[in-house]
């Protein structure tokens, strides 16, 4: 499996970089950090009344993706960085000093528009195409193998469903109680 892994990275870093993608890649990726972008949007779609629930969706969605992905499996796998097998790579950013798999950044977009997905919102959309350019920019940044990405996709898109699921009870719940 390494050596596929390693192939797809090898093919990227070494056909697909050029000065622009040099300077886009890291700003994309940056997007992702911490997952700052999408706690962003769950305020926001919080804040407002009629994007409440679906916010709520999104935030419980990244909680799951967090203890899964970087309290638990993470440390649990403790995959060691592409880049620190192939040492002969340039990175382009700062060397992340957790463990690989799975990829946090990928986990988080994922969750996020899987939860954005079934709460049936038009911003799944665009928050897609956001996700796979950050999942990509984790390939081309050398920072994560192909199965590190796939991992947090997958596991990104259950804890949306999951994190979809809890907001829906959770407003059932709450209109019973109201009421």
């Amino acid at each position: 499996m390494l050596s596929f892994d390693f192939s797809i990275l090898d093919f990227i870093y070494y056909h697909c970089h050029n000065g622009i993608l040099d300077i886009i890649m890291p700003v994309i990726t940056s997007l992702g950090n911490k997952g700052m972008i999408w706690i962003s949007l769950a305020v926001a779609l919080i804040i407002s009344k009629n994007y409440r629930k679906t916010g709520i969706a999104v935030l419980c969605a990244l909680v799951l993706d967090l203890i899964v992905c970087n309290m638990f499996l993470k440390p649990f796998v403790a995959r060691i960085r592409p880049y620190d097998i192939n040492t002969a790579v340039k990175l382009l950013i700062a060397r992340p000093t957790d463990f690989s798999f799975p990829s946090g950044h990928t986990a988080a977009s994922f969750a996020s528009v899987s939860a954005l997905f079934f709460s049936h919102k038009w911003l799944w959309k665009p928050a897609l195409v956001l996700s796979v350019l950050i999942a990509f920019s984790r390939l081309y940044l050398y920072v994560h193998y192909p199965t590190d990405v796939l991992g947090g996709m997958m596991i990104g898109i259950v804890m949306g469903y999951i994190g979809y699921k809890v907001a829906e009870i959770s407003s059932h719940a709450w209109k019973k109680h109201v009421v």
